[in-house]
C-alpha cells in the first residue's frame, strides 16, 4: 500500500502547479484564478526509491473560510492522507485563511509539513519571519513554477514518512493463489451487485469508517474450476445511504486494489455511458499496469436504439485504448457475467507473457525495418535486441544505442507494434529503453613502447619542420 500525501491550502497558493511538478504531469488545471480546482485529483510521485499517492485538493473559499472544519473535499483528502503538505504563499504572507487551516490541521491530529511556495526573488529570512507566529520548527522553501527546492522537498517528505514509521518500500507479502480481480467504478454503477453475483452469495459489503483499516478485503472463490481472489473495494451503495463520508476512502482503496490485481473490472452504467470519472479510473489502472476489462452494466434496461448509441459513444471515447475488451452485463440478472469471467481469464493468461527473446528481437527488428528510427545529430538511433522483463503487465526491455533520444511517438509505435503482433488483449505494455554500455568507457588506451617511440619521433619531426619554415 502506497503512502498518501495531500496538498492543502487556501486558493491560488500553487497547489496544482506543485502537483503537476511532483507527478510529472499536467493533470491539474493551473491558472491565476482562485478556486479553479474544485475536486480531488490523484497522482503518483517518486520519492527516493519508492512512490507515494499525491492528492491535489481545491482551495478554501470565502474571506474567513474556516471556523471549525475545512470544506468537504479538502477534509476528505486530509482524512485519507498519511502526511499533509500545508502550502503557504511566501509573497502574500500569512492570511486569516492560513491561520484557520493551521488550526484545523492541529485539531485533526494529522502529521503535516509546512511548505512555503513562491519564494523566487525574495529573501528567505524575511519570508520565514512572517510565518514565525505559527511556531513551526522547520519549513520547506520552494518555488514550484521554477523547480526550486523540489529535490529537497522530496527528501524532506521521505524523511518525515520515515519518522512516522511509514515504509516506502514495504516487504512484499505473499499474495493468495488465484487470479486477483479488482472491481472498481463510480458509486451506484452496480459494483456490489456484481460482487455478489461473482461470488454466488448475498453479501453486505460495508465501507471503512474513519480510524479503521483502509485495506481492501480478499474474497477467494472458484468458478468453473478456476480459482479467483476478488479484491473487494465496493461500499454500501443503497439509495439514501450514500454520502461523501461513505465515499471517503473509495479512490485510495481503488488505487490500492488495482496495484495488487492481475485484472481490473471497470464497471460503468450503460444508461449514463462513459463519464470523466470513469476515464480517470481507467488512467489509474493503466498506470498501475493491471489488465483491464470494462463491464457495461445494466445493459438489459436499454432499448435497441439506446444500445446502438451507447456502443458508438464507447467506441469513440475509448479509441485510445482499443485493446481493452468490453463486456455488456446485467449484474442484477446475471446475463453476460459468465462471458465476463471468460474475458478475465483470457486477459490474465495473456498477461503471463511467456515470450522468447528471439521472437521479441525479430519483432522489433521488423518494426525498425518498416519504419526506421530517426537520426540524432547525424547518427541513427540503433535498436539491437528486445527481451522479456516481466509479466502482469507484459514488460519488454529494448536494448540499443542513443535510446534516450528516441521520440515518444516512436516509443508508442513500438508498444502498439508489440501489442498487435502478440495479441496482448486487455494488457498495457511497459517498455523500458536501455542503452548498451560502452566496454571502453572510462578506460585509457595504454600505448606500447613502440607506439610511444613513434609519437616522440613524430613530435620531433613537426618541431623541425616549424623551425625550417
Amino acid at each position: 500500500m502506497l503512502p498518501t500525501i495531500a496538498l492543502v491550502g487556501r486558493p491560488n497558493v500553487g497547489k496544482s502547479t506543485l502537483f503537476n511538478k511532483l507527478t510529472n504531469s499536467r493533470d491539474a488545471l493551473v491558472a491565476d484564478v482562485p478556486g479553479l480546482t474544485r475536486d480531488r485529483r490523484y497522482g503518483r510521485m517518486e520519492v527516493e526509491e519508492g512512490q507515494v499517492t499525491l492528492i491535489d485538493t481545491g482551495g478554501l473559499f470565502g474571506e474567513h473560510v474556516l471556523a471549525d472544519e475545512l470544506t468537504g473535499q479538502t477534509q476528505l483528502a486530509v482524512d485519507e492522507a498519511d502526511l499533509v503538505l500545508l502550502i503557504l504563499d511566501g509573497r502574500e504572507g500569512v492570511t486569516a485563511a492560513d491561520e484557520d487551516v493551521v488550526t484545523y490541521l492541529r485539531k485533526s491530529n494529522v502529521a503535516f509539513l509546512p511548505v512555503i511556495n513562491k519564494i523566487d526573488g525574495l529573501n528567505e529570512d524575511q519570508i520565514i519571519a512572517d510565518f514565525v507566529r505559527f511556531g513551526f520548527p522547520a519549513y520547506a522553501m520552494i518555488s514550484a513554477s521554477h523547480n526550486r527546492g523540489l529535490k529537497q522537498l522530496r527528501e524532506t517528505i521521505a524523511q518525515r514518512l520515515a519518522d512516522l514509521n511509514i515504509v516506502l518500500n514495504p516487504t512484499p507479502v505473499e499474495e493468495p493463489d488465484g487470479i486477483r480481480v479488482a472491481v472498481v467504478g463510480r458509486p451506484n454503477v452496480g459494483k456490489s451487485t456484481l460482487v455478489n453475483r461473482l461470488i454466488g452469495e448475498e453479501r453486505q459489503v460495508v465501507f471503512d469508517m474513519p480510524g479503521t483499516t483502509k485495506d481492501a478485503i480478499d474474497i477467494p472463490f472458484t468458478k468453473d474450476g478456476t480459482d479467483y481472489v476478488l479484491i473487494d473495494t465496493a461500499g454500501v451503495r443503497r439509495k439514501g445511504k450514500v454520502s461523501e463520508v461513505t465515499e471517503k476512502f473509495s479512490v485510495v482503496k481503488a488505487l490500492q486494489a488495482m496495484e495488487r490485481a492481475h485484472v481490473v473490472i471497470l464497471v460503468i452504467d450503460a444508461s449514463e455511458g462513459l463519464v470523466e470519472q470513469d476515464l480517470h479510473v481507467l488512467e489509474y489502472a493503466l498506470e498501475a499496469g493491471a489488465g483491464m476489462v470494462i463491464a457495461v452494466n445494466k445493459w438489459d434496461g436499454l432499448e435497441r436504439d439506446q444500445r446502438d448509441r451507447v456502443k458508438t459513444a464507447l467506441d469513440r471515447r475509448l479509441n485510445f485504448v482499443p485493446w481493452v475488451p468490453l463486456q455488456t452485463i446485467s449484474a442484477l440478472h446475471g446475463s453476460g457475467v459468465g462471458k465476463l469471467l471468460g474475458r478475465i481469464e483470457q486477459v490474465y493468461k495473456v498477461g503471463l507473457f511467456d515470450v522468447s527473446t528471439s521472437l521479441l528481437t525479430r519483432l522489433v527488428r521488423n518494426m525498425v525495418a518498416a519504419h526506421p528510427t530517426p537520426a540524432v545529430r547525424g547518427r541513427a538511433i540503433k535498436i539491437k535486441v528486445a527481451t522479456r522483463a516481466g509479466a502482469h503487465p507484459p514488460r519488454i526491455v529494448v536494448h540499443g544505442n542513443q535510446l534516450g533520444s528516441l521520440p515518444s511517438s516512436y516509443r508508442r509505435f513500438l508498444e502498439n507494434g508489440f501489442r498487435e503482433a502478440l495479441s496482448l488483449l486487455g494488457n498495457p505494455v511497459k517498455l523500458e529503453l536501455r542503452d548498451s554500455e560502452n566496454p571502453f568507457a572510462g578506460k585509457r588506451n595504454v600505448l606500447t613502447q613502440r607506439q610511444l617511440d613513434r609519437r616522440k619521433r613524430s613530435i620531433k619531426h613537426r618541431k623541425k619542420s616549424k623551425k625550417s619554415s
